[in-house]
């Protein structure tokens, strides 16, 4: 039976998402690592990829408001590197605190997520997931800023699928997930430091307090101990 061309662009495009990976050795790993920490740590650098994590901060927030069953009303995504994500529900409950939760959390989970298909061998299939991500992040956006922050983030996650070769795409994959293991804490603690200068009264933390009567103090610390546990968690994943 001769399939159509539907289907077989269909097939071709599913073999190459599915297709195993080439491993990648310690030692490159660990220079990737290195990068991504330059990446975190060099206050310039940080300046620019700070807004991939506020990409991943607010894209957590949209997934778990409609997981808990709260209708999303968009996302703004700005150039000082803040973000807003607007949901409308009840204003309490567990589902109003998961989706408050979910922001400094986020990027680390999607780190660790990412680190389990690369240790499957998929980086493929992992670029392929962080586009349709932002393909759906795409359709929340309201802004002009966050609209094109999106669009850059996905080309060049969608050159990198594209025209790279398999090495490369594998890299590039190792690259992304060690900044988003290495970036959440960085922004736990800035987080802290702008509570702390009364800079940041309406913070992620403020607002669970509010909502579970547990100080924001201990929130940044929950924060920070998931963040902390995703990147030794997904760091033994990726090197072993």
């Amino acid at each position: 039976m001769r399939l159509t061309p539907g289907v077989e662009a269909a097939g071709r495009i599913w073999d190459r998402v599915t297709a195993p990976s080439p491993d990648l050795s310690p030692g490159v790993l660990l220079a990737l690592a290195g990068v991504a920490a330059l990446l975190v740590l060099v206050t310039p650098l940080w300046r620019l990829t700070r807004h991939a994590v506020t990409i991943a901060h607010e894209g957590a927030h949209g997934v778990v408001a409609l997981a808990v069953g709260r209708r999303l009303a968009g996302i703004r995504l700005h150039s000082d590197t803040s973000g807003l994500t607007v949901s409308s529900g009840r204003p309490t409950g567990l589902g109003m605190v998961l989706t408050c939760a979910a922001g400094y959390t986020g990027p680390a989970l999607f780190g660790l997520g990412a680190a389990a298909l690369l240790a499957a061998g998929h980086a493929v299939a992992l670029l392929w997931g962080l586009l349709a991500l932002l393909a759906l992040l795409l359709v929340q956006i309201r802004n002009w800023y966050g609209l094109w922050s999106v669009l850059v983030g996905g080309g060049m996650v969608l050159a990198a699928t594209w025209w790279l070769p398999p090495e490369g795409q594998a890299a590039f994959a190792a690259l992304t997930t060690w900044f988003l293991l290495l970036a959440a804490p960085r922004a736990v603690l800035e987080l802290q430091t702008a509570r702390r200068r009364r800079r940041a009264p309406d913070s992620d933390a403020d607002q669970l307090a509010r909502l579970t009567r547990i100080p924001g103090l201990v929130w940044v610390g929950v924060f920070l101990v998931v963040d902390v546990g995703a990147l030794l968690l997904g760091g033994s994943w990726l090197l072993a």
